[in-house]
């Protein structure tokens, strides 16, 4: 599946969310990442960042997608992502 993940969390939390989902996901842009994972690590993901985040006052958005292919991507300006397949 494809997945696009967008998050809002405290300045204190905002590094360690960025490392961990770098591991599963490719940084689009500040709070952005986006890419294809399996449903097991999309768990892994999901139970990662509850044990970073503070529901209290985090935000964490998942958008799932069946393919890439589901997915009509558009960038006007600078693509800092690198991820130039996605159209």
């Amino acid at each position: 599946m494809y997945v696009i993940v967008v998050y809002d969390v405290n300045v204190d939390r905002v590094n360690r969310v960025k490392k961990f989902l770098r591991r599963y996901l490719t940084w689009i842009q500040n709070s952005v990442f986006e890419g294809e994972i399996t449903p097991a690590d999309l768990q892994e993901v999901k139970m990662g960042l509850k044990g970073i985040i503070n529901e209290d006052e985090d935000m964490v958005v998942i958008y799932r997608l069946s393919s890439s292919k589901s997915l009509n991507r558009e960038v006007m300006g600078v693509d800092k992502s690198g991820s130039e397949e996605i159209i």
